[in-house]
């Protein structure tokens, strides 16, 4: 990765952006002030709101941060299956004594005003999901010394990242918990998705960007194998989900290790578009009928999903998690970060040692 990115972060470590009111400004100033590099997440918020958010974690540290865009979605809902998938849903709406949102709420996730922010009020590093940003866009970033970063979950989207001028592309393995980043949305594919060694792997042979590894990432040790295979830091999201500064709702951090929630599933259950959650009621029960139309999903069942929180009910939430949920540590996050270093550290010395030949014996 470029001296100068890197001079933002002593470790390479990366606080993923989770959307929905997970990534506070708490938790990105935590990661930040312990040398990683904390994440906002301006999805599903306002511009203002954002704004607020970004001025809010500038209070809490003077350490380099970024902000996260989703990046607006084409066209491509059949609306005739989304009706079909709110009559079924009825019954979720009645049973928590709400309303179904309306699909029809808007698809750019107020995009354009949003950049126009962090163009006014630059931050330091910028990152994208859902898509590329134009060439336009980045060139605006960088005139405004903003790094821009990109989520691939292919090679080709890494190429795509590439022609983009982004300064690095994160390479979104499927074990990562919450949305997949896929630029787009083939019904076909089924959600499925590529290993995060195999797709680093893959990327770092097809682009010369650095590269962010995530997916599934909870432990040091893992952080090692990653920068081995050919990444330059390492995107943790569920890690830092359990942590005292997360946003998260009680239930959802606690889910993390409930024996009662064994595995993670890729669903469409709640937005529409793939993304790896905890197996709950909900998802077992409309995940296989969910259609492939993101955001009218999202809108649609968003109400549900709030009711059920705020009734307490764990098996009707968006339980976001990766693979390694199980590993999740109830750490404030600056310790986290600590303990990652030192695990990263001993993975390291290790490796020196089967390098040197004093592995195994």
């Amino acid at each position: 990765m470029s001296s100068a990115l890197t001079d933002l972060f002593p470790y390479p470590i990366v606080q993923a952006p989770m959307a929905g009111g997970v990534s506070v400004p708490q938790l990105a100033a935590a990661v930040s002030e312990a040398g990683g590099l904390g994440f906002l997440a301006a999805g599903y918020k306002t511009a203002d709101g954002m704004y607020q958010e970004i001025k809010h974690l500038r209070g809490l540290t003077s350490r380099p941060f970024g902000v996260n865009l989703f990046l607006p979605q084409p066209e491509a809902a059949d609306p005739a299956a989304v009706d079909v998938y709110a009559h079924q849903l009825a019954g979720e709406a009645a049973w928590y004594e709400t309303e179904l949102g309306d699909p029809d709420s808007g698809r750019d996730d107020g995009y354009d005003t949003k950049l126009a922010v962090l163009l006014d009020n630059p931050v330091p590093v910028v990152s994208f999901h859902f898509g590329v940003p134009s060439r336009e866009v980045v060139d605006s970033l960088h005139r405004v010394g903003t790094f821009a970063l990109v989520s691939a979950t292919t090679a080709d989207e890494a190429r795509a990242v590439e022609q983009s001028g982004a300064d690095a592309v994160i390479a979104q393995g499927a074990e990562a918990g919450g949305h997949q980043g896929t630029h787009r949305d083939h019904p076909e594919t089924g959600g499925a998705g590529t290993g995060l060694l195999s797709l680093v792997a893959q990327v770092r042979e097809t682009v010369s960007l650095p590269i962010v590894a995530a997916g599934g990432i909870m432990r040091g040790a893992q952080i090692a194998a990653v920068l081995a295979a050919g990444a330059s830091a390492a995107q943790l999201g569920t890690a830092f989900l359990a942590t005292p500064e997360s946003g998260a709702h009680d239930l959802h951090k606690q889910a993390l290790t409930n024996p009662l929630f064994v595995r993670t599933e890729l669903t469409r259950a709640f937005s529409g578009r793939p993304a790896r959650a905890l197996v709950n009621r909900f998802l077992r029960e409309h995940g296989p009928y969910a259609p492939a139309a993101y955001p009218e999903v999202h809108h649609l069942t968003s109400p549900v999903r709030k009711a059920a929180a705020r009734t307490g009910d764990a098996q009707g939430m968006a339980l976001w998690a990766g693979q390694g949920h199980r590993m999740a540590r109830e750490l404030p996050a600056g310790q986290l970060v600590e303990v990652l270093v030192a695990e990263l550290a001993a993975a390291g010395t290790a490796l020196s040692g089967y390098a040197t030949g004093g592995g195994g014996r």
